[in-house]
């Protein structure tokens, strides 16, 4: 067999193929109803580009196409603008409108999930009140009987149909590349675990609102196409909440997670619905597509073309088949050559840091100096705040008080990507993979988002390189929940280590492992350490410590009680005190 033809191509070919129809001379109604076909599957896959691939569920997409058509219907219909200058504008207008509820609600991490969705839905009524009770609508609606339709075909309904066809391929051809490029990579991976993906340098924010202006600024150019096709524009028309509800049916249907689903979705449920009106039983097609939706749901979860999306996006090493011994990263070593600290500069130096929840002091003014080349084990009893250290100097949490320098800079209070890029790199307590991405790219995201920001290929190879390393490699096309506890565990590393980081965070990564475990975790860390690493451990497995860490530091209650070498520390009576309690009488 020759070589495949690349998607890209069979988009365009598609795309030529269906500009050749209006040459037979269909009749209008026909092209009309194509028309239609092509208006859904711009809506549904550009609603897919932030709710599907992120996870945002939006049911406010009715808006920004709402947005889209008062644009081109204000614009044409009362200020006389050409129809078709009059789209970049409902693009730009809806973009603009999305991007800016989204500069306010991205940055309130309580809104994900169900408030996301609800606050989308209350956007497209307070729109459609605003539309309704100005002079935009004034209640009379908006006549384009008058406007011109530019001649492109010989036909207006060819028009339409060319029109929309050239948007939904620019639609689908927009879905894909960023379902494939850094970008597409960092919305999967702020759907299975936002906070997570933020702290391995996923700028998270501004990759949601890049995909939600991109998503409404399509969405807008429908309504602009649709507002000339049904040439009377009215409120309860346009911002109904049977937009949003299609469009949600039409991606769950196809898939949410594979570029092509929501067109897929869009065609079939458009074809249902035509059927069961030209037979004269609409509400019935209505019920019938509920029916499918539920049976897809139950049955099909993914989607009609769910079984195609997991893995599509990566280009996965032969199954169960390991890459060739010796695979090398991009550049060997953990971590990149940086410049060295200044003299006398410890590599992490953290002072006077402090943090509450809800009143409950889990960090007190904890001084600490981590020193380049050396592993420092962090111990201490439970709840001593060994966790919450680390989720402060990675980011995850934004700390109260204090500062945190490493390699000269105050990162105090940065954004967790920016404190991956600066080269800090952790792993979990609990490990936290990301579900729906393959082992192979959940440690290249980490090489794509890391210090060195590697391109796609060069991402696959470092990733390879760190999965043999870990004994992974064998693995790289499972998803995470094909591995066991151990693996894991070993992925989290995988993952860090990907990142090319100057400092590790090694968050309990030996808890839950049996002892032949721990002994495999033990010469992995120590072949880590020889390659010049820098290193936190936070352990309780004391075997472990006592052999691997060049320095301890004991927390309790919040605060350092001792720091030292480790079989100094350990026999301190402070430190013996706060494992066991103080001895009675």
């Amino acid at each position: 067999m020759g070589p495949r033809l690349p998607t890209r191509a069979w988009i365009a070919l598609a795309g030529v193929a269906l500009a050749l129809v209006p040459l037979a001379k269909p009749p209008a109604f026909y092209e009309s109803f194509l028309y239609l076909v092509f208006h859904w599957v711009v809506l549904a896959t550009s609603w897919n580009i932030l709710s599907g691939y992120s996870g945002y569920f939006s049911f406010g997409h009715g808006a920004f196409f709402g947005a889209g058509m008062y644009t081109t219907a204000t614009l044409a219909g009362q200020f006389g603008v050409p129809f078709l200058w009059t789209l970049p504008v409902a693009a730009l207008v809806a973009a603009l409108f999305g991007m800016g509820i989204g500069a306010v609600v991205f940055r309130v991490g309580r809104l994900r999930g169900e408030l996301f969705a609800l606050l989308t839905l209350a956007v497209t009524f307070v729109l459609a009140t605003v539309v309704l009770n100005t002079p935009i609508d004034g209640g009379q609606g908006v006549n384009l009987g008058g406007v011109k339709l530019p001649a492109i075909l010989p036909t207006p309904s060819a028009t339409f149909y060319i029109l929309a066809l050239a948007l939904a391929v620019l639609t689908l051809y927009i879905a894909y590349e960023i379902r494939r490029s850094r970008l597409g990579l960092g919305l999967f991976a702020i759907h299975d675990d936002e906070d997570v993906a933020e702290v391995m340098g996923v700028p998270t924010f501004r990759y949601k609102i890049v995909a939600f202006g991109v998503s409404c600024a399509l969405a807008g150019v429908a309504g602009g196409i649709h507002a000339m096709f049904v040439s009377y524009v009215t409120v309860g028309e346009t911002f109904s909440i049977i937009v949003p509800l299609t469009v949600v049916l039409m991606s769950v249907l196809g898939g949410t997670r594979h570029w092509l689903g929501p067109a897929a979705g869009a065609a079939v449920i458009t074809v249902l619905l035509y059927l069961f009106t030209a037979g004269d039983y609409a509400i019935a097609g209505r019920a019938a597509v509920g029916l499918i939706l539920i049976v897809v749901i139950l049955f099909l979860p993914g989607g009609m073309l769910g079984r195609y999306a997991g893995r599509a996006a990566g280009r996965p090493v032969a199954r169960g088949v390991a890459p060739p011994a010796g695979v090398e990263p991009v550049r060997g070593g953990v971590a990149p050559a940086a410049p060295p600290a200044p003299a006398g500069e410890p590599l992490l130096a953290v002072r006077g840091l402090s943090q509450s929840f809800k009143g409950l002091r889990a960090l007190d003014g904890v001084d600490l100096d981590v020193r380049r080349g050396e592993i420092l084990g962090l111990v201490g009893p439970n709840g001593s705040g060994k966790s919450t250290l680390i989720n402060l100097v990675s980011g995850h949490y934004r700390c109260d008080g204090g500062r945190v320098r490493f390699g000269g800079r105050d990162l105090a209070g940065a954004e967790a990507h920016r404190i991956a890029r600066a080269g800090i790199a952790r792993t979990y307590q609990i490990p936290r993979p990301f579900q729906h991405l393959t082992v192979l790219q959940n440690v290249a995201l980490t090489a794509r988002f890391g210090r060195d920001a590697l391109d796609r290929e060069s991402a696959e190879r470092e990733a390879l390189h760190w999965l043999e390393f870990t004994g992974l490699a064998a693995k790289a096309n499972d998803l995470p929940a094909d591995l066991n506890l151990h693996q894991r565990k070993f992925l989290e590393l995988a993952r860090a280590l990907a990142s090319r980081p100057e400092l590790l965070l090694l968050d309990e990564v030996l808890s839950g492992l049996t002892p032949s475990e721990i002994d495999d975790a033990i010469r992995t860390i120590r072949a880590i350490r020889d390659r010049g690493a820098t290193i936190v451990f936070v352990e309780h497995v004391m075997r472990a410590v006592m052999e691997l860490t060049d320095r301890i530091v004991v927390l309790n209650h919040g605060r350092v009680i001792a720091e030292g070498l480790p079989a100094e520390v350990m026999g301190r009576a402070e430190v013996v005190t706060a494992y066991l309690g103080k001895p009675r009488a």
